[in-house]
């Protein structure tokens, strides 16, 4: 099952790229939409399905074939299948399956090609096919060389797919400058891997989270200084996360790859390539866990990611350039939650954000269709009704990037759309971080989810309410997009509305029940005395005579209720490090590590805070766009310079420009002009065009013709060669 599942989206691209000749286009785009379907229903099957306690240390492996052997150097190409995998495949099989299924009606025809002499359909489809195959082999990677290669592969397709309008050049400068900046971050990413078999011989996972205590102790020299090893290791890790979840300072490419078409953008950019980032980080918590600087640098690049993203999409007019920033500060999200060490939350933010986001990409891909490819808010207006399905489906992803629910009530999980049980559970667990960058983040996460709701309900207003605006004759002949649009709409809404409800308990629960749902040995103990109430005293019996009084302290340092593991008994726990091993388990939470639980002790006004924060950004929006729409212009011409700063994202890629892409300009420039051209050319030119010349002229002077120049010749050089022959003898 798991390797039709790593196999159906490369067999698909293999179809839509080279079979679509003999089998013809249309056959060949379903087929591939065909095998991801099959993907994303086994996917499903096994996430629900799996029990981590039927494997040891709760993974099980699927070997493909030997792979590399060289050396000490031993990677087989194997499946890791845990519960971050199973919950990582039902993202990205579900989202390329809907995103095949939507590409039907959205590139049905592109003025972009010319139908009638170019066969695109086929081409785009074995990208999305060929990207998705790429992601899967990064998420169900055994080891590091394996998981490099997906993590480069789905490089290669976002490069393909961002600059599939090859014909545009702003296509290919965002494919270009996505493929660079990624580069960036992938060379820390290598690093980061060199570091690690050099420290442990090994890049399997098993034997690397085996060896996490040992790092934590060793120092390793790098650019002629000593660093703690388990510090450089982990800093040199989220380097890769960085350029691949478009963190700040590696953020630039991620708003300029809405070139590409809007399926892209909901596939690549939205719910699968820049999550890689914080799956990796979590996948890499047993390591995490012992680099405490790391972590904190994991918190401030998170919160500063969200904010200025939120700042920027305040003022963006590009429909999808606002859901791009959107995502980009949603990313930070995640990084903060797993930078407190609360892995499991981040995780459940990936999960809901994958159906929300990708739905509004659908959606502004909807509205983009509707009306004939014109992407500025500023030209829409009065939508709701021409196009009433999309218009319903964006609302639901409104409603749930915003965190629209019920604050404090609680009947065995909050009641909400699923970014207000997500974000609201990160928000918690920055607060209770404990440390100087946890509490700056949770208010710079509590002030980018009023942005968030200001910008998410601007578009809003923006697009469907309202005058129409812009061009007459769009909005006359604007409509509503086929069904094969809307279905995939349809679909993510349900995840947008229920899935943060559903998965509240396995995903923030209590630590019993997390620990239970991602495998870790501490929760095993716990699951089976609720199963099995009636042998509890046989149980407590035999946990005494096997474990005694440290697996007692254990237990109650991770029992079933959030109080229990919180006070004197975690504080025991600790001090005797008692408690799983690194790598027992799909993630891992060091003995000190009590912030789950305290995120569920926090105050009350923290709990609410984010629902404050919505309905504030709900209504300035409200005030701004319905009922004084001339506020917007009037402040913009008040402020100025704040309002250029964030249109102009931060000056952010002007500085890049300045520092690094003009002085790159002028060197290659310089060595084109002086090196290539002047040296380079001009040598060869130069000995061919003179030097050369000039010795075939002199050359020439000696074919006289006459006899006696040529005895003259072979008398002088017979001269020479007795000359030479008496000296070398004498020698």
């Amino acid at each position: 099952m798991e390797t039709i599942i790593l196999f159906a989206p490369l067999i698909g691209a293999l179809i839509c790229g080279f079979g679509w000749r003999w089998i013809g286009e249309v056959a060949a785009q379903w087929t591939a939409t065909g095998l991801l379907f099959l993907a994303g229903l086994l996917s499903w099957v096994i996430f629900l399905s799996f029990d981590p306690f039927a494997h040891e240390n709760g993974s099980y492996t699927v070997q493909v074939l030997r792979w590399i052997e060289s050396g000490s150097l031993a990677t087989d190409w194997a499946i890791r299948m845990d519960r971050l995998t199973a919950t990582m495949l039902i993202v990205i099989t579900t989202v390329s399956a809907l995103v095949h299924l939507y590409s039907f009606g959205y590139m049905a025809h592109d003025d972009n090609f010319n139908e009638e002499t170019e066969s695109y359909r086929p081409r785009f489809f074995a990208y999305l096919s060929f990207f998705t195959f790429a992601m899967l082999m990064l998420v169900t990677a055994d080891n590091l060389v394996q998981m490099f290669f997906g993590w480069e592969g789905v490089g290669l397709a976002s490069y393909l797919l961002i600059g599939f309008y090859f014909r545009k050049p702003s296509a290919n400068a965002a494919a270009i400058k996505a493929f660079v900046v990624n580069r960036v971050g992938d060379f820390g990413f290598a690093l980061g891997i060199f570091a690690l078999f050099f420290m442990v011989d090994s890049i399997n996972f098993s034997d690397i989270f085996a060896a996490a205590p040992e790092l934590a102790e060793a120092e390793i020299t790098f650019l002629w200084t000593s660093w703690p090893a388990i510090e450089l290791i982990c800093f040199l890790l989220f380097v890769g996360a960085m350029g691949k979840s478009a963190q700040f300072l590696l953020h630039t490419w991620l708003p300029d790859a809405m070139e590409g078409p809007t399926p892209v953008s909901a596939l690549i950019h939205a719910a699968t390539m820049v999550t890689a980032g914080v799956f990796l980080v979590c996948r890499m918590s047993p390591l995490m866990e012992y680099a405490d600087w790391t972590q904190s640098f994991i918190v401030w690049i998170g919160l500063i990611t969200a904010f200025f993203a939120a700042t920027v999409g305040l003022v963006q007019n590009d429909i999808k350039r606002v859901i791009a920033y959107s995502t980009c500060s949603q990313l930070g999200y995640m990084f903060v939650a797993a930078g407190v060490g609360v892995y499991s939350v981040a995780m459940f933010h990936l999960l809901t954000h994958a159906f929300f986001k990708a739905m509004l990409f659908l959606g502004a891909g909807s509205v983009i269709h509707g009306m004939h490819h014109e992407q500025d808010m500023r030209n829409y207006g009065g939508l709701k009704d021409k196009l009433p399905y999309t218009f319903w489906a964006m609302m639901i992803g409104t409603l749930a990037i915003t965190g629209v629910g019920i604050p404090l009530l609680y009947i065995g999980f909050p009641v909400g759309f699923a970014g207000f049980v997500s974000k609201d559970a990160i928000i918690e667990s920055a607060y209770a971080g404990g440390t100087s960058a946890s509490f700056v983040a949770f208010w710079a996460l509590v002030v980018a989810a009023l942005m968030t709701s200001f910008y998410s309900w601007r578009l809003m207003f923006l697009t469907f309410y309202g005058e129409p605006r812009g061009d007459h004759h769009t909005h006359e002949h604007a409509h509503e997009s086929p069904m094969t649009m809307l279905a995939p709409l349809g679909v993510l809404a349900l995840g947008a509305v229920f899935a943060g409800m559903i998965w509240y308990k396995p995903f923030f629960g209590d630590h019993a029940k997390v620990e239970k749902f991602f495998g870790i040995p501490s929760a095993h103990a716990e699951a089976k005395a609720e199963d099995h109430a009636a042998l509890a005293m046989l149980g407590a019996a035999f946990a005494q005579e096997s474990h005694g009084e440290g697996a007692a302290a254990t237990s109650e340092d991770h029992g079933a209720t959030a109080e229990e593991s919180h006070g004197d008994d975690a504080a025991a726990s600790h001090e005797d490090q008692s408690g799983p091993m690194p790598g027992q388990g799909a993630i891992y939470m060091a003995p000190d590590n009590h912030v789950l639980d305290g995120a569920h002790h926090a105050p009350v006004w923290v709990k609410i805070s984010p629902f404050i924060a919505m309905l504030l950004g709900f209504l300035t929006a409200y005030q701004f766009y319905i009922r004084r729409p001339d506020l917007p212009g009037r402040l913009a011409e008040s402020q100025p310079i704040l309002y250029q700063f964030l249109l102009n994202k931060w000056y952010v890629d002007e500085i890049y420009d300045f520092l690094f892409v003009n002085p790159a300009k002028w060197l290659g420039a310089f060595l084109w002009k002086k090196g290539d051209g002047a040296t380079i050319d001009g040598g060869l030119n130069g000995l061919a065009m003179g030097v050369v010349p000039f010795f075939t002229r002199l050359a020439g002077r000696a074919q006289s013709g006459y006899v006696f120049t040529y005895a003259f010749a072979m008398v002088l050089g017979i001269l020479v060669l007795v000359t030479w022959m008496t000296l070398a003898g004498g020698n």
